[in-house]
């Protein structure tokens, strides 16, 4: 044993003493920001991105975003066609899209949500190819199913180190959890982040970390904050919506679940988000405490916390400046991925946990199916979201939606798309009356012994049809310009070209 120490420590160490000083001097002199880019176009030519492959973005911004519209810009201006755009979802600010798509630079997208002037465009036979309409938890599974392959992901920061080390809840323009560009970061082949503030490094913590990144880009503007809550995520005036707000909270306060320790979502709409407000009501009266808000995280949840109504949240993505700016300083607020969140194949997706989420609809037929992806005239205008992940999960999934809308009635015979099957859905609560799922027998009876005015779905219905008549039927062509993923990938409905 002696000898051989000795042959290591007087010869095998001088081997390695002179490539090891050499290597040595190199890392002293080399570019400790080379992945710093001068411009996107730099960045995009680094990524090798070439015709036919598939580029990613997140919608942590909403209808703040400014990263998709410049990078599409600059990428048709280099030459590209024939690209897949995966965007976890897309916003009205994104309606520029249209001529890129015509002009054949993408001629396929995935995404969560298609809206405005795009959707409609695409209803009308945008596109050759259908959209390929995902929910959250679903895209993940996409992505680890091999089926949706990113080249080259575009992930937009308010700040980060030469390194690559960013996240959402620092700097300027906050936009909170990065939940969605996580997976992204980790599935793509190669990731671009552009950010308008460079840090001092290591930026820390970080949302995304250097080990996914390949290269930095500092931009100008990558999002406007200001937008992140405004349209679907308002917190609403509306006096119908409050009322169904009520009648929701009396729904949770008397499902049997509404104890110590239970676990929420509530989802995107008016009434969905005014529930929060009154569930922390009952709930301080009462002394009840929440063990995790998920999903979605708005300032209600926010002053939950806050106020001790609810031990932690968990973030996939925060819905306005207060949720941004918690996640930064609440070491009980953290930040989850959207694998985390919802992915039905992930080892451990939080919603399994999830005792009540309350969600919102466009449509509910007589068999509990729920539309939120096209409106009353067959035009895309909406988002799958969390919406059948949580619903699949959740103990007790509660839909909300007025009885009508104007002259159009939200309870039809049978919705225009389905995106969250009836199997998943337990409660709908109306303004006009609260409807249970046949299989709950036990928690119908709770909630008429509470003194709740519960009725029949079809007799929602039917009153829904006195009030509005019976709506003129759609046309549409044989051509499907949409087809609508359930949460495992399998195809659950399509959306149709209009005639």
């Amino acid at each position: 044993m002696r000898d051989m120490e000795t042959k290591f420590t007087t010869k095998e160490l001088t081997c390695v003493d002179a490539p090891f000083f050499t290597c040595k001097e190199k890392i002293k002199g080399r570019d400790r920001t080379s992945k710093v880019c001068e411009s996107i176009e730099e960045a995009i030519n680094r990524s090798g991105l070439k015709d036919g492959m598939t580029i990613s973005f997140h919608h942590a911004f909403r209808g703040g975003d400014l990263i998709i519209n410049q990078v599409i810009d600059i990428i048709a201006k280099m030459g590209f066609k024939d690209l897949t755009l995966a965007s976890s979802s897309l916003a009205s600010v994104h309606d520029p899209l249209i001529e890129h798509i015509k002009s054949g630079v993408i001629t396929q997208i995935y995404t969560s949500g298609l809206r405005s002037k795009l959707g409609e465009a695409i209803s009308k036979g945008l596109m050759d190819k259908p959209v390929q309409i995902h929910s959250h938890g679903g895209r993940v599974h996409l992505l680890q199913s091999g089926e949706l392959k990113i080249d080259v992901a575009f992930i937009g920061v308010p700040v980060v180190d030469a390194f690559g080390n960013a996240n959402g809840h620092s700097g300027r323009s906050k936009c909170g959890s990065l939940g969605y560009a996580m997976s992204d970061a980790q599935y793509a082949k190669y990731v671009i982040v552009l950010s308008e503030s460079l840090e001092e490094y290591p930026n820390v913590p970080s949302s995304i970390s250097q080990d996914s990144v390949d290269c930095v880009v500092i931009v100008d503007e990558v999002g406007d904050p200001s937008k992140i809550g405004a349209g679907e995520t308002r917190m609403t005036t509306n006096p119908k919506e409050l009322m169904l707000a009520r009648l929701t909270t009396k729904v949770i306060e008397h499902s049997g679940l509404f104890k110590e320790g239970f676990s929420l979502q509530t989802g995107t709409g008016g009434a969905s988000l005014a529930t929060t407000v009154f569930l922390s009501e009952k709930m301080e009266a009462q002394g009840i405490t929440a063990s995790f808000g998920l999903g979605g995280i708005t300032g209600t949840m926010v002053y939950m916390l806050k106020r001790g109504l609810i031990k932690t949240l968990l973030d996939v993505q925060s819905f306005d400046e207060f949720a941004a700016k918690s996640l930064g300083e609440n070491k009980n607020h953290i930040e989850i991925s959207a694998n985390e969140y919802a992915n039905p194949s992930s080892k451990g997706a939080s919603i399994k946990n999830l005792d009540i989420v309350v969600l919102s609809a466009l449509e509910v037929d007589v068999d509990f199916n729920v539309n939120v992806i096209t409106g009353s005239k067959g035009l895309l205008r909406g988002a799958s979201g969390g919406h059948c992940d949580t619903a699949a999960e959740a103990k007790l999934a509660i839909i909300v939606a007025p009885l009508t809308r104007g002259r159009i009635p939200t309870i039809a015979k049978r919705v225009n798309t389905i995106v969250t099957p009836g199997s998943s859905v337990d409660v709908v609560v109306t303004d006009q009356g609260i409807a249970v799922n046949p299989k709950h027998v036990e928690l119908k009876e709770k909630l008429k012994k509470a003194g709740l005015h519960v009725v029949e779905i079809e007799e929602l219905y039917e009153r829904a049809i006195r009030l509005c008549g019976v709506p003129q039927e759609i046309k549409y062509t044989d051509k499907v310009v949409a087809v609508i993923r359930y949460r495992d990938g399998s195809i659950i409905d399509v959306v149709r070209q209009l005639a």
